[in-house]
Parts: C-alpha cells; structure tokens; sequence
C-alpha cells in the first residue's frame, strides 16, 4: 500500500491517466444506465401498447360473440360447414388462429365465466390458477362497481403446466358486458421472452462498447500524459542534475511550442546560474585570497609593533600614569589584534578546503582538563567557578588534540563571559560509537532561532554589549568548522533566563558516522521540570493568616 501511496505522489502520468479512468468509468456508467433504462422504458411501453390493442380487439369479438341471437347462432358461416356447438369455441378458434386457416397467435386467451366453470375456455396451457391474485381481485372489484371500460395489466413470472421455469409474462384482464346475461373475465397472456431477451443483449453491447470506450480513453490519455510528462521528467532530472553541481546540464529544444519555451527558459537559467556561480566563485576565491594575503602579510609589521609595545609595556613603571596606562591599553589591544590575526588566518584555510587533521588516540577527559586549566584565570577574574561531572572510565576518541582543545576553550571563554558570575557545568560522556562534552551556564541564555545564529561569524546577540574578555566575534565559528572536520557536531540549546548549553559530539573513530549523541543537548534539570509541569496537578490550599491566597504543588 505505501509503495503504491508513494508511487502516486511521484507520478503525474499515473494521476493523469487514473483520473481520466475514474472520470471516464463514470461517465460511461450514468450514460449506460441512463440509456439502458430509457431503452428499457421504451421496449416495455411499446409491447404494453401492442398488447392491449389486441387484447381489446379480442374482447369485443368475444362480447360479440356472446351477444349474438340464439338464431344467428344456428346459421354456419359457410352452409357447407357445420358451425361449432358454442359461439365462444368459434371466437376462441378465431382469436387464437387454431381454425383451419388461422395463424397462430404469441398469447394465450383465458375466458373465465366465475358463476359457471364449464363456461370458461382457455387456449395453450394456460388455467384459472396462473391468473395473479392481485390482477383477478381488481377485475373483480370492477365487476362490482360495473367498470368495464378500464382493463388491469400485471407483469409476474408464472409457471404453466408442463414447464420447469417460470417465464416474464404481461397479464391484460378485462370484463366482457354481461350483455348475453352472464360475466366474463378475459384475461390474455403475452409472453414477454423476445423482450427479454433483446434487452439483455443492449445491456450487454452497452458494457461491451462502454468498456471498449474506457480502455480507449486511458489510452489516449496515457499517450497525451506521457506526450506532455516527458518533457517534463526531462527538465526534472537535468534540474537535479543541475542542483547537483553539474553547471553544463540542459535541454534539447525541438519545436516552438510551450514545452519547447520551457526548455528554451530553463537553458537560459541554467546558464545565467552558471555564470553568476562563477562570478561568485571567482569573487569568493578572490576575498580568500585577499584575507590569506593580508593576514600574511600584517604579520611583519604587527611583530615590529609587537617588539616595540613589548619594550614600553616592560617600561610602562618609569611613565607617568596616563602614558602607562596607554601602553596597557595597547599591549591588550595588540593581543587582541594577534588572536583576530590568528582567527582570520584558521578562517581562511577552512575557505580553501586546507584544512587538515593530526589524529590520535587520546583520553577526552584529559583534554577537557586541560582546557579548564588554561580558563582558570579568566573564571576567577569573573567570579566562576567550573562544576566537573567526569565518567571514571577513559573516554578514548581518535582527534586532533589541538583543535578539541580550542573548541572547549572557546566554550568555556564563551560560557564565562555571558554566565553572569554563575557556576559554569562542564559535563563529559561517552557510549560505544561518540564521545561528547556539553558546557552548561546559567546567564542570559539565548532567544528562540538563535542557537544556529549563535555559530555565524561575527554575530552577537546583543551588539550594544561590549565583549569583557576581548573576543574576536570568530571562536564559535571556528569551533564548528573544527567539530564538522573531525565529522563530528557542535550544538547550542538556550532559553532566555534558563541560560545556554552548547554540547560537542565526535566519534570515537575517524570518518565514522554519528547516529546520536551519549549527552542530551536540553540539560536534564529543564528536562525534569518540564515532566514535573506536563504531570503536575493543581491543589487548592487553605487560606493563611497574612492573607496568601492559594498555589500549585
């Protein structure tokens, strides 16, 4: 079911052509149905029609038949013939063509006298018994109000002696004036087989060419729909193509019609892409070029400037204040200006693809260690204190020491900065295939779509607050570049007030894939409270005496 869901959805020519069917199979179905029944309706009222014309003929020879006087009765039609005892025998023959020179007629004639049995006659098979009950009680109703104007119709399946199978007949009952002193019940029967018969075989040709008709409208729409989804599944797979990196990608344009436009559109856009591809390729190798070159080159002239400020921050006791203290100033600023330096220049080679790894086997906790001794100084100037929460068993990953170090470095500078003097958690942990350190503090914390924000170069949150430890706005950006290099992941979770975890998962062996994480990226706390909140149930407490109102528990 799913593959055929999914098939669905991928294919516009099985939409087109499924829908053309569906619309079709309609359409075909209300149209059979419709003619179907007015065939039918038709069929039926003309043999309904042909039917009681002769049924009314045959009554009024029957009734007068048994109107004639006793010596009209006694003169034969043909003096060299003898005339038949009863005049209602002779209109039977008559009616029925089973006289010498009659045809025989497709009904049966049932002459029905109630008051005497012996009265009655009947033609074929037909009895008394295979009158409809509900068509012999309205005749008789009839007889007692002395209608005999309006003949009854029933159309039943009856079985007449001798057969096996019930055949469809239409029963026309009518009465015969008692002019000749006695009531007569005339009932004929048509059989109704022909009909029948002919009326299956147009439901039958009304399938057969529906269905025919159906399959011919697939068909044309599936030459239409592949007519018109080719080109289309073309311009798709080169547009993949082309998303995939392959800037020569396009169209074979034949004709001048829409389709032909499009392709005519798309190789217009492809090339223009192409182009501006290029020309941003060439700008952006150009900006690497130029940052390389400058980083490169300022590092002549800032070691000169270096020496120099060396040699008056050295000195600085022997100036007065304010020229000591510019020589502070600038010893910072120089500092800062060398790391920036530094910064640009590891920016650069991630630029140029130059970046490379130094593995090694090495115990995470003891990197992490390391970091914290190189943060210690800056924490105390700030106030913070660094809470370990360290696994007993080794936590061995292949990586390069130097850039892991940088990376936990620039989250614990960056975690003592906006933590507000706040402890700050640094957790380790580790499972079969990752290894991860997650560095927790409890400052401001960060607003929602922030923590990818938090990773761009040279963004800052609040850009009117200045930077307390002399940051060059590239440490975290850095920092995922050297987590994407070891295939590893750099993650921020922050909420405002809450403050900000930033949780870096690598795996335990180079250039194998992660697939989670030992370390959850929201800190278990905020975890809890928000289980606590969502089972939580509210409890109404009484009333204290300074007038406290009630709260949750």
């Amino acid at each position: 079911m799913g593959a055929v869901r999914r098939a669905w959805r991928r294919s516009l020519q099985l939409q087109v052509v499924t829908s053309t069917l569906v619309i079709s199979v309609t359409v075909v179905v209300v149209l059979g149905v419709f003619l179907s029944d007015q065939i039918n309706k038709s069929v039926i009222a003309s043999s309904q029609a042909s039917a009681a014309s002769e049924a009314f003929a045959d009554r009024v020879q029957i009734a007068a038949a048994l109107s004639q006087e006793p010596d009209d009765q006694a003169k034969p039609a043909d003096p060299g013939k003898s005339a038949p005892a009863d005049p209602l025998d002779a209109v039977m023959n008559t009616i029925t063509g089973s006289g010498e020179n009659g045809s025989k007629k497709r009904y049966e004639v049932l002459v029905l006298n109630a008051a005497a049995p012996g009265a009655s006659r009947a033609s074929g098979k037909v009895s008394p018994r295979d009158v409809p009950p509900a068509l012999r009680q309205g005749l008789q109703r009839q007889a007692k109000n002395a209608r005999y104007d309006k003949p009854l119709r029933h159309q039943a399946l009856i079985r007449f002696s001798g057969e096996t199978q019930p055949r469809l007949t239409l029963v026309i009952g009518g009465l015969v004036p008692p002019d000749a002193g006695a009531s007569y019940e005339v009932y004929h029967f048509f059989p109704l087989n022909d009909e029948e018969q002919m009326l299956s075989n147009v439901r039958l040709a009304i399938v057969v060419v529906g269905f025919g008709l159906v399959l011919l409208l697939a068909a044309i729409a599936y030459l239409v729909a592949r007519q018109v989804v080719t080109p289309v599944r073309l311009a798709r797979q080169a547009a993949e193509r082309l998303a995939a990196g392959k800037l020569d990608e396009r169209l074979k344009v034949r004709g001048e019609d829409d389709l032909a436009r499009l392709a005519t559109s798309f190789n217009e856009m492809a090339g223009n892409l192409a182009l501006k591809i290029h020309q941003l390729e060439e700008l952006s190798q150009v900006q690497r070029q130029f940052v390389s070159d400058v980083s490169h080159e300022l590092r002549t002239p800032l070691t000169t400037v270096r020496m120099a400020a060396d040699l008056l921050y050295d000195a600085r006791e022997d100036f007065e204040p304010m020229a000591a203290r510019s020589a502070e100033l600038m010893q910072a600023q120089l500092e800062r200006f060398e790391s920036m330096l530094a910064d640009l220049l590891e920016i650069s080679r991630y630029d140029a693809g130059a970046a490379t790894l130094d593995l090694d086997p090495v115990d995470v906790r003891d990197v992490v260690l390391r970091a914290i001794a190189d943060s210690e100084a800056l924490a105390e100037r700030h106030s913070t204190r660094f809470e370990l929460r360290l696994p007993n068993e080794p936590c061995m990953a292949e990586i390069d020491n130097r850039r892991v170090e940088r990376i936990l470095r620039n989250l614990l500078f960056n975690a003592i900065e906006h933590g507000e003097g706040r402890d700050v958690v640094v957790t380790v942990g580790a499972d079969r295939d990752a290894v991860a350190v997650a560095v927790r503090d409890h400052g401001i914390g960060l607003k929602a779509g922030e923590e990818t924000m938090v990773f761009d170069r040279f963004w800052r949150a609040d850009p009117s607050r200045a930077r307390t430890i002399g940051g060059t706005g590239l440490g975290l950006a850095i920092s995922r570049e050297d987590a994407t290099l070891h295939g590893g992941w750099l993650q921020a979770w922050g909420q405002p007030g809450e403050g900000t975890q930033f949780r870096l998962t690598l795996p335990r062996t180079a250039g194998a894939d992660l697939k989670g994480s030992p370390l959850s990226l929201v800190p278990p706390e905020i975890e809890m409270r928000r289980t606590w909140r969502g089972q939580m149930t509210p409890v109404l407490l009484p009333a204290s005496g300074d007038g406290a109102g009630h709260e949750e528990v």
